[in-house]
């Protein structure tokens, strides 16, 4: 991927901004300008609060090209508050299980580094254990 695509994603990757339909009012991540309840225009922005639930989740012990150094890793589908269902890697279990239902939040994370010679750091939302008092 190109630095500026980087750029161009750094909202929805750093904050979780999607859109919300003016018709409607659907919230909708990741942002897709047209909505996919009603088919009207939806380029509104909205910040998810990067508050959910794990609706279901597995681990990956057999990692895609500049992954490899993070096996085994969790990546889960987690349901935000506002209602899109997101992909995404947990991260700070410790020792902790994974369960369907269990609290999360968005923290940004590192996700990889580019593998060419660019030197460029990819970082993105990941979802951790909702701390105690936190949610």
């Amino acid at each position: 991927m190109e630095v500026p695509r980087y750029w161009r994603l750094q909202k929805q990757r750093y904050a979780l901004v999607g859109e919300i339909c003016p018709h409607c009012q659907v919230k909708i991540f990741p942002p897709r300008d047209v909505c996919p309840e009603c088919g009207g225009e939806a380029k509104q922005p909205f910040s998810f609060s990067g508050k959910g639930t794990v609706f279901s989740f597995t681990t990956m012990y057999d990692a895609p090209k500049g992954f490899e150094m993070n096996t085994p890793y969790t990546v889960a589908l987690v349901k935000l508050e506002e209602g899109p269902v997101v992909t995404a890697q947990l991260t700070d279990l410790g020792e902790q299980p994974v369960e369907i239902g269990m609290p999360v939040e968005m923290v940004t994370r590192r996700i990889r580094e580019d593998e060419e010679d660019k030197g460029i750091i990819v970082y993105g939302y990941k979802f951790r254990p909702v701390m105690a008092g936190t949610h």
